[in-house]
């Protein structure tokens, strides 16, 4: 299939071979500090590493107002678990089925790295009709927007703000979810296992995943909750249970999608184990089979003859709490089907021998249920004896009635496309959200092409889309 328009795709090969994960952004923060100054643009860099960019108007364009458009320069480096590479040496392979671009086995990176290379084409051009140009490209959005969170304000002069971090095309995004991360620390005394018992690895894998606050209304199955559903149920079934190990989960912002750990039981009980495990399996597989269609529950022997375990104590404990957590949506809003207020258990893990994190994320476009979410979250674990910390978070981007550039790109897009576009929130955190705290009155909208499956190794874009957004996008910019 041809790639068009030529000059966005030519920038996100070019992007594609540049290291670029969250925290670890320096390498693109040189690249486009190179690609500025090489184009004779004045180029700057704040801190905390966000990048400017600015061009000046074209001819006859001198007196319109200047326009910010902004991307995050971090991706998501998630792999599927037979793939070698290396996120902070490797280029991303891309291959294309169809319609679709996707990476060979690993997230493509076109959140954002879509964003930026129609930032890149927009400054490299010389036959698009623009006023003022800033380009604001910001770091590690993914991991905690600390990127938006240090920038200041004076950075940028516009006071309209093009995003270019959302994944529906035909779709524009005029609010978004504030959110917050709360973590459960349990700490223990490892103790030797005793002698006789029989060693088991417990996998859950193979799940769709996808963005803890975009995906979560999906209804797809949490891998860490199915995981500690098992164990619980084995436990509350009477049954002797040894938890060495569990490493559950990923990132905070990831619905996950694999989840395993090391058990030990009795010999005796090893058959009636593996019973119980594969009609857990035909069950969950029974519940999601409409969603999810490619789970697999994988159960191995192993030795465990000289390792450590958990107490028996903080293993229940901890499974216990972790099965009561909230995960999923918790609130819709009320008169739009949009989702209000959600948690996701994102991350189960032993980090090292005597401590074990669990990781959680929750979000809303209301802040007081925000803070509800995270007390319920807190609650759990305080009552399980774990030390409990919810981070500051982020705010949420309330609608401006009153946007001129919403009606600009509302108006363009129905003369393009013949259709009106749809106007709506997101149940994610965006950059916009921090942007409008720091910047009062700022006018802002947010758009982009079809992505699917971000945050995983499936994340694919539509390759069609990435035209018209490209062809709506220099059209705002001759019209404002």
């Amino acid at each position: 299939m041809e790639l068009k328009p030529k000059a966005v795709f030519d920038a996100f090969a070019q992007i594609n071979e540049v290291p670029r994960p969250s925290k670890r952004e320096q390498k693109m923060v040189a690249f486009l500090r190179q690609f500025g100054e090489s184009h004779g643009l004045e180029t700057k860099v704040d801190a905390v590493g966000n990048v400017l960019i600015c061009k000046p108007a074209t001819k006859g364009k001198e007196n319109a107002p200047t326009v910010v458009l902004q991307s995050h320069i971090d991706m998501v480096c998630e792999k599927n678990a037979d793939v070698e590479f290396d996120f902070d040496k490797d280029a991303i392979k891309t291959r294309i089925d169809g319609e679709w671009m996707s990476a060979c086995g690993t997230t493509l990176g076109a959140d954002d790295g879509i964003g930026i290379a129609m930032e890149l084409a927009l400054l490299e051009s010389t036959d698009i009709a623009h006023g003022p140009i800033e380009c604001l490209f910001t770091v590690d959005e993914e991991t905690g927007l600390t990127g938006a969170e240090g920038l200041q304000p004076g950075f940028f002069s516009g006071k309209m703000l093009i995003n270019l971090d959302s994944e529906d095309e035909g779709q524009i995004f005029v609010s978004c979810a504030g959110g917050a991360r709360t973590e459960a620390f349990f700490e223990y005394s490892p103790q030797n296992v005793p002698a006789g018992l029989f060693g088991v690895s417990l996998c859950v894998k193979g799940l769709t995943g996808g963005h803890s606050g975009d995906d979560i209304e999906k209804g797809r199955a949490n891998a860490n909750k199915q995981l500690i559903r098992f164990l619980c149920r084995w436990m509350e079934d009477g049954h002797e249970l040894h938890l060495l190990d569990i490493q559950a989960g990923g990132l905070h912002n990831a619905i996950p999608r694999e989840a395993r750990c090391t058990i030990a039981v009795k010999m005796a009980d090893k058959e009636a184990l593996r019973v119980a495990w594969n009609v857990f399996a035909a069950n969950v597989e029974r519940e999601y089979e409409a969603v999810e269609s490619s789970m697999k529950f994988e159960l191995e022997s192993t030795d465990v003859a000289a390792a450590n375990m958990i107490d028996d104590d903080t293993t229940r404990r901890l499974l216990l709490s972790s099965q009561a957590v909230h995960n999923g949506v918790y609130a819709m809003c009320h008169g739009i089907e949009l989702v209000e207020t959600s948690s996701n258990l994102a991350s189960i893990k032993k980090v090292e021998e005597g401590k074990i994190v669990v990781t959680t994320s929750q979000r809303s476009s209301v802040e007081s249920a925000r803070e509800y979410m995270s007390e319920i979250i807190r609650s759990a674990y305080q009552l399980a004896g774990a030390k409990v910390v919810t981070n500051e978070g982020y705010p949420g981007w309330a609608m401006n009635p009153k946007s001129e550039l919403l009606r600009i790109t509302r108006e363009t897009y129905v003369e393009l496309f013949g259709k009106e576009p749809i106007v709506r929130g997101i149940h994610a955190g965006l950059e916009c959200g921090l942007f409008s705290e720091k910047y009062p009155g700022l006018d802002m909208v947010s758009f982009g092409p079809t992505l699917r499956g971000v945050h995983s190794p499936d994340e694919r874009l539509h390759i069609p889309t990435v035209d018209m957004v490209w062809c709506h996008l220099v059209t705002i910019l001759d019209r404002v």
